[in-house]
This record gives structure tokens, C-alpha cells and sequence, in this order.
């Protein structure tokens, strides 16, 4: 027997309807390439960075808009997720959580060194690596001490737009020369004292800090909790900023096909030589793009499909917008309002599990910046011919572990956080010039990695969370006294219709 398959135009139109997003977003990913490709190669003197610009003009206002509510939605996702949970329940999802992330950037070290160390993207020699750039003077101590520092910002104003940083201060030659009576002016960096020795400073750089703000929006939350009545009216005020935030979020998200479309073709202009990817950097990119995806698309869904017992395909799809808005902004703070609508309307994801794992992994949780830092300082080891012992092969997975959770959710943070990684083999800072030309686009890939770390985590968390977050619904609805702990997506629906 032969079936007959029918087209019902109603469902076709219903299937499009229903995923009309998604097209349109691969739509703008597809459309930027092209055109930045065609203007690229449709004149033969470069373009300038001003005319680059103006290109990428239309996306840099898209990206500013969603960065805008990166603060209220971190602190009142936070704070509401938290305030509304009993401290029990609140301990076994952080729990939970932390337990995550740590497992999965500890497997994506240790993947990222596996495959490093059996490709050899390093082998010959570093000519034709393209250097440039600058490194910070920085020591390793200092980057790890500024951690907690940040972690408990003095200003939370100041929070919102600057970071905490330790410099040291290199000394200068001719100063050198007078404190030691030397006559000869020749002297080298050999010459200058230890960097244990310079002077400090601290300073503050213009980026966020997003762990102070989420330090901060735990205390409270975790305050708020326990006061019961007496902490429901600014409880009730969180709630209702973070349901007003993902309305604007939901209106943004809209646009972001243009908004993406236009920082890709910038993007591609602005791509200095695609023979850049060939070679010693082009072994480079593709261990660690391998490892990133090796990471994000089984490494992640295993670990999803053993503790829930479910396939993971569809949760998958269903954060497709997440993707490609991360690749487009290389942030994964900036992510987050498409994070939450992917999770929450997509993958129904209980609210109070999102708006309490999400922003936290967005701090801590960093598991393609944790490979890249791992394969990036063995490849540069192998690049300058250096045999790395099983103990220094270890030294750089923890401390890959360390500096990916230290890494701002920002553009190219990873570059920062590298010098303590480089640090432990004995490799100058200034070896990170080696791979600045192919950074800027493995960041945009990292940053996908990470926030699909981040969305399975969140997943996870839910899934194993579930009995307890049932329980909690029975005893809100059975006491009338209490401030309810259901926080749905109803306020979101209503409004938008």
C-alpha cells in the first residue's frame, strides 16, 4: 500500500511560525557572511577600521542594548530565585551546581591537554606566527589575589562599571642607573629586579564586575530569605524588575537577526588574512576548535542523558538562539537575557533554578576558556621547543581550572587570565602575542561552549532538583502567610499580550 503524504498548508504555516526565530537567526548568521565576504572582495585596498565601523554600526547597538540589562537582570534574577527558596533548598542547588561546574572545566582541561598533546599543533618552528600586540605586566599572585578582591567590591556603583586589578609597576632604566651608581647605560630587562620586587598599584579597568554584583545579589537574596514577611515588599520588587527585564529582553530578541547579521559582516572584513589559518596557527585553531566541540556537543550531552535520563537533542535546538547570539558577541554575560528566554520558554526550566544557576555559571563556569588557556600554553611550549614534564602538564591543568573561573564573562577575557597559565612553565607574557591573530574569532567559539556549559547545567540542576522544588510548591500553597515561592512565567506571558 502506498500512503498519500498530504501538505496541509495550515501546518506548514504553523511549523514556521513556531520556529520563525531560529530562521530568521541562521538567516542573519548566513546573510552576514555574505556580505561581508562581497564587501571584503569588492575592491582591492583595505578596509579602514572607521569603514569597518560603520559596517558593523547597526550591531554594535544591538550588542549595547543587550549588554544594558545585564546588571538588572543578574542582581534581580538572583535575588528572586534566592528569596524565594527556603535556605535548604537553596544550599542543594548551589550545591549542586558547583559540583557541575567544577567536574565539566576539570574534563575540558584535561580534553583540551589529551588532544594538545597528541595532535602537536606546535611542531617545527614559530616562523611565520604572526606576533603583536602588548602584555600586561602582571604577576600570578596578584591575579589570584584579585579574585576575592572582586569578589567583595567596596562600591557597588562602582561594580556596575569597573573591575579590581593589581599592576605592577616596571622600574625605570634610568632610575635603575642612579640607585645603583652604575655607569654603563646598558642594561637589559636581565638587569631589572625580580617582578616580586616592583612596585604595586592597584587600578580599576572598565569592565564589569560581575562577581561582586553577584556576590552581593546572593547575600541579599539569602538575607531576604530569612526575613520572612518583613522582606517580602522588596522580594516582590525583585520579581518585578526581573519580569520587566525579560519583557525587554523578548523585544530585543526579535531585532537580533539585524543586529547579528551586521556584527558578522564586520567581522569578516575585519579578518586581517585568512592564510592566517593555515600552518602552525591553523594546527592550533582546529585542536582547539576539535576540543571545544568535542566538549559541547558529547562530553556535555552524556553527562545530561546519565543524571536525567533523558536525550538531550531537543534541549539542544531549543538553545539555538543562545548559540549564535554568543558567537556574535563573544560575551556570555551579554548572553544571559537569551539564555533565560531559551530556557525558561523553550526548554521549560523552572524560573528559580535559572535566574540562581545561570548568572553564576555566567561568573565561574568558563569550560571553553579553561581548554583553550590548557591547549594554548602547550602549544606554545611546543612551539619555542620546550619539553613540558607530567608535573608541569598538571601545574597547567589546575591552573587552567583557576583562571577560567576567574575570567570575566566579557570579550577576550581569557587573554588576561592566560598569563597565570603561561607563568607555570616558565613562558613570558609576552608569548601570548603568538596566537593574538586567530583569538578573536576562538573567542567567539569558547563563548558558545560556555553557555551551552552553562544551559545544560541548568538543566541538570532542574532535573535533580525536581522532587524538592514540587515539595516547596505543596507547602507555599498550604500556607497563606507566607510569601509564595512560585514565580512563573505567567508575569512574562501576561505581558506580552
Amino acid at each position: 500500500m502506498s500512503r498519500k503524504i498530504s501538505c496541509n498548508p495550515k501546518a506548514i504555516k504553523d511549523a514556521v511560525n513556531a520556529n520563525l526565530l531560529p530562521i530568521l537567526t541562521v538567516s542573519g548568521v548566513t546573510g552576514g557572511v555574505v556580505l561581508g565576504l562581497i564587501l571584503r572582495y569588492s575592491r582591492e585596498e583595505p578596509w579602514t577600521k572607521r569603514e569597518i565601523m560603520y559596517v558593523g554600526y547597526i550591531g554594535e547597538l544591538f550588542l549595547r542594548a543587550l549588554k544594558a540589562l545585564i546588571i538588572p537582570l543578574i542582581v534581580s534574577s538572583l535575588v528572586s530565585a534566592i528569596g524565594s527558596l527556603d535556605l535548604t533548598l537553596s544550599k542543594k542547588i548551589g550545591l549542586r551546581a558547583i559540583c557541575y561546574y567544577l567536574t565539566t572545566t576539570v574534563l575540558a582541561v584535561v580534553l583540551g591537554i589529551i588532544l594538545v598533546v597528541t595532535i602537536h599543533p606546535g611542531k617545527g618552528s614559530d616562523e611565520g606566527i604572526k606576533k603583536a600586540g602588548e602584555a600586561r605586566s602582571v604577576y600570578t599572585p596578584d591575579l589570584l589575589m584579585d579574585l576575592p578582591r572582586n569578589f567583595f567590591p567596596p562600591n557597588l556603583i562602582q561594580a556596575c562599571f569597573e573591575t579590581h586589578k593589581t599592576v605592577i609597576v616596571e622600574p625605570n632604566m634610568e632610575d635603575l642607573v642612579n640607585d645603583t651608581q652604575v655607569v654603563s647605560q646598558n642594561l637589559t630587562d636581565e638587569d631589572l629586579p625580580p617582578k616580586s620586587d616592583w612596585d604595586i598599584k592597584s587600578e580599576y579597568a572598565r569592565a564589569m564586575n560581575i562577581m561582586g554584583l553577584v556576590s552581593f545579589a546572593t547575600v541579599l537574596g539569602l538575607a531576604l530569605s530569612t526575613l520572612d514577611a518583613r522582606g517580602k515588599p522588596l522580594l516582590e520588587f525583585f520579581q518585578s524588575l526581573s519580569d520587566a527585564s525579560m519583557v525587554i529582553t523578548s523585544w530585543l530578541i526579535w531585532i537580533s537577526p539585524i543586529g547579528i547579521l551586521f556584527l558578522v559582516a564586520s567581522m569578516m572584513i575585519e579578518m586581517e588574512d585568512f592564510s592566517v589559518m593555515l600552518g602552525q596557527l591553523g594546527m592550533y585553531f582546529g585542536t582547539v576548535v576539535l576540543g571545544i566541540f568535542i566538549h559541547g556537543f558529547i562530553v556535555l550531552p552524556v553527562l545530561y542523558t546519565v543524571f536525567t535520563r533523558k536525550l538531550p537533542f531537543r534541549f539542544l535546538a531549543n538553545m539555538g538562539q543562545a548559540y549564535i547570539t554568543a558567537f556574535a558577541t563573544a560575551s556570555s554575560s551579554g548572553t544571559l537575557p537569551v539564555t533565560f528566554q531559551c530556557l525558561e520558554e523553550k526548554n521549560h526550566i523552572d524560573r528559580r533554578v535559572t535566574r540562581f544557576v545561570i548568572p553564576i555559571g555566567a561568573t565561574i563556569n568558563m569550560d571553553g576558556t579553561a581548554l583553550y588557556e590548557a591547549v594554548a600554553a602547550i602549544f606554545i611550549a611546543q612551539v619555542r621547543g620546550i619539553a613540558l614534564s607530567i608535573g608541569q602538564v598538571v601545574a597547567i591543568s589546575i591552573t587552567a581550572t583557576a583562571a577560567a573561573i576567574g575570567a570575566a564573562g566579557i570579550p577576550q577575557a581569557g587573554l588576561v587570565t592566560m598569563v597565570m597559565v603561561l607563568d607555570v612553565v616558565g613562558l613570558p607574557a609576552e608569548d601570548m602575542t603568538l596566537i593574538i591573530a586567530v583569538d578573536w574569532l576562538l573567542d567567539r567559539f569558547r563563548t558558545m561552549i560556555n553557555v551551552l556549559g552553562d544551559s545544560i547545567g541548568a538543566g541538570l540542576v532542574y532535573e535533580l532538583s525536581k522532587k524538592e522544588l514540587e515539595q516547596l510548591n505543596v507547602n507555599a500553597n498550604g500556607d497563606v502567610d507566607r510569601p509564595s515561592n512560585e514565580i512563573g512565567l505567567d508575569a512574562v506571558e501576561s505581558s506580552k499580550m
